[in-house]
């Protein structure tokens, strides 16, 4: 039985992958029992690949090492998604590669999950490398995210974090596709603890998170989590409505009382455009809803794994046995 699994998804970060994963095989290498990484490359173009290989001589005796390649690029969500279908490890712990969260931290999260904790988020206290504009984006983000009293996706809170293998079970049993990971932590509930770090700055490469991406990561999540937009739209139609048979109704006492002629075309004309404007936007809200239900009903699987290798441990020799199947893609 392997005692934990590290889940590393890594996009166009050979370099750093090259540097962390000596770091992490040496403090896997003191823990006792057997310890298990699994690195998910989502589709890059650099020597990821290679940047493993060249690990697998110096791993410890009782560390697996596991490489799935995907076919393409398929996101962050999907190659956690297929990290945590393929670790084996009674606690599993997720971590970016590129340095910026500590192996110190994930010493510390176990701590407190064998002090009874199902799971362990790390907070980012500060981002320093974050403009005014993210920041902002992202507060409101999350303030928006709040319409739910019986779960709460915390703030700052990403997918840095430790979880028993009753939690990684729950997250599997999940079946959607579009997946906003931050989301269902959250959603599955169990016993939650969350532990503040301060990240280092990168030592290799740059982020590969634009405000397009993460438009896109929050538009899913939205869709996902939050039914505000559907509820706005009642109520935006129902405001339009009442002040339009308000204003009818002023228009037709005005003629029959005063026997004013209506002045017309502009206020028509304003009145036509608005309620085009109004229309076209909920038009739109209803239509991101029914894009992710059309993702959903298409049944296709969240990624699609060109090969897999794995070495490493006392019962693994390198390359992986010919009865050993890959991973199956989440249904």
């Amino acid at each position: 039985m392997i005692a934990l699994s590290v889940i590393l998804p890594v996009y166009n970060d050979a370099q750093a992958l090259a540097a962390f994963l000596p770091v992490l095989c040496e403090w896997l290498g003191q823990r006792p029992g057997r310890q298990e990484i699994v690195v998910v490359n989502d589709g890059s173009r650099d020597a990821v690949d290679a940047a493993c290989r060249a690990q697998q001589a110096r791993l410890p005796a009782h560390v697996a090492l596991r490489f799935i390649a995907f076919s393409r690029n398929f996101g962050k969500e999907a190659a956690l998604s297929a990290g945590l279908a393929a670790a084996q490890g009674d606690w599993v712990a997720m971590m970016d590669a590129d340095g910026q969260h500590p192996v110190p931290v994930l010493a510390q999260m176990l701590q407190l999950g064998e002090s009874g904790a199902d799971m362990v988020a790390a907070i980012q206290a500060e981002r320093p490398h974050e403009g005014g504009l993210m920041r902002l984006l992202k507060r409101g983000f999350y303030r928006f995210m709040q319409d739910n009293a019986r779960y709460e996706i915390r703030p700052s809170a990403g997918d840095f974090r430790l979880m028993r293998r009753k939690v990684v079970n729950a997250l599997l049993a999940l079946p959607e596709r579009q997946r906003f990971m931050k989301g269902l932590y959250a959603w599955v509930g169990f016993n939650t603890v969350y532990l503040p770090f301060a990240a280092p700055p990168r030592a290799q490469g740059r982020s590969k998170f634009n405000y397009a991406s993460l438009m896109e990561l929050a538009l899913v999540g939205i869709t996902s989590f939050s039914q505000k937009p559907l509820r706005w739209i009642s109520r935006t139609g129902l405001l339009v409505s009442l002040a339009s048979m308000l204003y009818g109704l002023f228009i037709v006492a005005d003629t029959l009382l005063f026997g004013r002629d209506v002045p017309g075309w502009a206020t028509v004309v304003a009145g036509i455009m608005f309620s085009a404007g109004v229309q076209l936007i909920c038009l739109g809200v209803m239509g991101e809803y029914v894009g992710r239900i059309y993702e959903e009903v298409k049944q296709r699987p969240i990624y699609v794994i060109d090969y897999e290798w794995q070495s490493g441990g006392p019962d693994n020799a390198p390359g992986r046995a010919p009865d050993a199947p890959p991973p199956e893609p989440l249904p």
